[in-house]
């Protein structure tokens, strides 16, 4: 291939690769929006709701450690192949769900919507395992910068996804849904027939053992220790964040401002890590954005509390940039951190950063900090009003880690209290149109008949106790990111002694580099 053309390709892939994290952004994003819109339609509780974009998550983090091993065998094309397929067969597949209702009902459509989820996961996981080493070989000089550049793309996608909401509010959930499948149609036609760069493991005649001993190295396996707290910190809050600060500034539309926000300051600086790296090493600029993350936390954790309305909402947005700062740069230094130093681990090293970093966030993260919302939030209530905690507390213990126990509100109480049960009628109306039962609303509306004598009581010490639970785990949160900072300065400084850091480089290269196509793809090794 020619100079010119090999420089064309690269940035094409690069390019490709991008956008297709801004597809994978803005399909999360369409799915959390109609999210509303299916409990209408098809008449799904809110656990029915939680269960279908479970299946958004679930075995994310395991299969990209499978992908990685095949991208290692199969090369990169046939992996992006997979999950161009993957994300076109999603939208198929959940656009079946209205036709599968009509004529078989709600159990069809269900499974339907969960299958969709399901294949959009793969689809990320795939191109999760393949982008990643793609862009490291494509950018052996720079990878840490490119990474970082990569990983814009899906803040971008959550912004796009966002506004693609507000902007078709009262278009039917198909049209939002559909919208990611226009990125995804570009990158699947950018990366069509183009030639990709061999894999490490067929560059340099790699096997899987010499791979896996990689693993046998201390520092790496601190890496990974320190990813799944970054995977905590990022994934965890960032599931929650939206919801809390909308708490704490009373107006759930203000919490999805701050997440805009915060996405679009990770997008812009993500494209700002060669300049940084250049200045201080990857390792040091981990060990600062930490520090951010850990300061931004605390303030979001204090906004609000000492302040009127404008100067509250002034303080978040504040708390939330130094936040937005701090979470910029953990994943895509992290990855360029451990290819860097442990080539040899090829695909499998950096699909091991995406799998920690994803069960950790969503076996860890998310239920912990939920955890902590509710056991601060039951004992604020518990001792400052111990009548409203008896009305409005769960019928089930949350348990943690099989050791830590609380019994927190239940949150459709205090929803129903929150909007005076309007939800909770349709929810009813609809109930009572599909012909069917449903213990749990009809439950819940008994218990109603006889909490809204009280509701006037109730109102402000349950709000007060949702506030502070989720004041306290924000500042519980930020813990992690302190000693995340600390991790990395250890690191930084364990380098320092050994010389300093740099990228190891492989020493043996092969004759020839061989290449493929996603159309005529090398076979296995």
């Amino acid at each position: 291939m020619q100079p010119a053309n090999a420089a064309l390709n690269r940035q094409r892939l690069f390019l490709a690769s991008f956008i297709l994290l801004i597809a994978s952004g803005v399909g999360f994003s369409a799915r959390a929006a109609v999210l509303g819109t299916w409990g209408a339609e098809f008449g799904f509780t809110k656990a029915e709701l939680g269960v279908i974009t479970g299946f958004g998550l679930t075995g994310f983090g395991l299969t990209v450690i499978l992908f990685s091993v095949l991208v290692e065998r199969w090369g990169y094309g046939v992996l992006l192949a997979l999950t161009f397929g993957c994300h076109v067969l999603s939208a198929v597949v959940s656009l079946m769900a209205a036709p599968l209702f009509h004529a078989f009902g709600k159990d069809a459509a269900f499974w339907c919507l969960s299958s969709g989820m399901t294949l959009f996961a793969l689809g990320n996981a795939a191109g999760e395992s393949s982008i990643n080493p793609l862009v490291a070989a494509l950018y052996p000089e720079v990878k840490t910068p490119r990474l970082n550049m990569l990983h814009a793309g899906y803040p971008a996608g959550l912004i796009l996804g966002a506004f693609q909401g507000v902007l078709l509010q009262g278009r039917s959930w198909e049209v939002i849904l559909v919208v990611y499948l226009v990125p995804t149609l570009a990158y699947g036609l950018m990366m069509f027939r183009q030639v990709f760069p061999a894999s490490q493991a067929r560059q340099y005649q790699l096997t899987l053992k010499m791979m896996f001993a990689e693993f046998l190295s201390p520092v790496l396996l601190i890496l990974l220790a320190l990813m799944a707290l970054v995977g905590f910190v990022e994934l965890g809050t960032d599931s929650w964040i939206s919801n809390i600060t909308g708490n704490l500034l009373a107006n759930p539309t203000q919490g999805l401002y701050l997440f805009i926000w915060t996405s679009s300051v990770m997008f812009v600086l993500r494209f700002c890590a060669g300049p940084i790296v250049k200045w201080i090493s990857p390792l040091g600029l981990l060990s600062v954005s930490a520090c951010f993350g850990a300061v931004g936390l605390v303030l979001l954790g204090e906004a609000g509390r000492q302040f009127n309305l404008g100067g509250a909402l002034l303080a978040a947005w504040v708390a939330a940039t130094i936040y937005g700062i701090g979470k910029t740069f953990y994943w895509g230094t992290m990855l360029g951190v451990v290819s860097e130093r442990f080539p040899r681990g090829g695909a499998l090293t950096l699909g091991a950063v995406g799998c920690v970093g994803t069960l950790s966030g969503g076996l860890l993260g998310g239920p912990v900090i939920g955890f902590i919302q509710d056991y601060f939030a039951s004992q604020h209530l518990q001792a400052g009003a111990p009548a409203s905690y008896q009305t409005y507390r769960s019928e089930t213990e949350n348990r943690l880690l099989l050791v830590f126990r609380n019994t927190g509100l239940d949150g459709s109480k205090v929803a129903v209290l929150n909007d005076d049960g309007r939800q909770l009628e349709k929810d009813l109306a609809l109930l009572r149109q599909s012909g069917k039962t449903d213990a749990h609303l009809e439950s819940l509306s008994a218990w109603w008949e006889g909490a809204r004598l009280e509701a006037n009581r109730d109102k402000e010490p349950v709000v007060a106790a949702t506030l502070g639970g989720s004041r306290m785990a924000l500042k519980c949160t930020a813990i992690v990111p302190a000693v995340m900072a600390l991790g990395y300065l250890l690191l930084a400084l364990y380098f320092r002694a050994k010389g300093g850091y740099t990228a190891v480089r492989l020493e043996s290269a092969p004759a020839a580099e061989p290449v493929q196509t996603v159309m005529d793809a090398d076979k296995p090794a």
